[in-house]
């Protein structure tokens, strides 16, 4: 998926959760949202999103209303911030594969918490 800066987006995910498992992938999208988070608020804002997409994932090309638009779409409290949950959830929805077999991955990882 191109966006209007060019950027194009392949969809890792579903190889991922095969490979971790569903509490591996759960892991390493709570390490995603570690790196984006402002560390002070515990996070992700506007500004920690524009600073850390640049220095950790190397997304110079995405404008500013780019990222708005993607911290809007996650914000499921409207605070303007996205918390660790919104994240994982805005993770899950971006990915058309994943949305598909989260049902699957949903229920492993629940039976593995029990």
């Amino acid at each position: 998926m191109a966006s209007k800066s060019g950027i194009v987006f392949e969809d890792f995910f579903p190889s991922m959760v095969q490979r971790l498992g569903a509490e591996g992938f759960m892991d390493e999208l709570c390490n995603g949202f570690r790196l984006l988070m402002d560390e002070e608020k515990g996070v992700i804002t506007f500004e920690s999103l524009k600073k850390n997409s640049v220095s950790m994932l190397g997304l110079k090309d995405m404008s500013n209303d780019e990222l708005m638009c993607m911290l809007r779409e996650g914000d499921l409290d409207g605070d303007g911030c996205l918390n660790q949950m919104e994240f994982c959830v805005l993770m899950f929805r971006l990915s058309p594969e994943l949305m598909k077999g989260s049902r699957r991955w949903i229920e492993e990882v629940v039976m593995n918490e029990l």
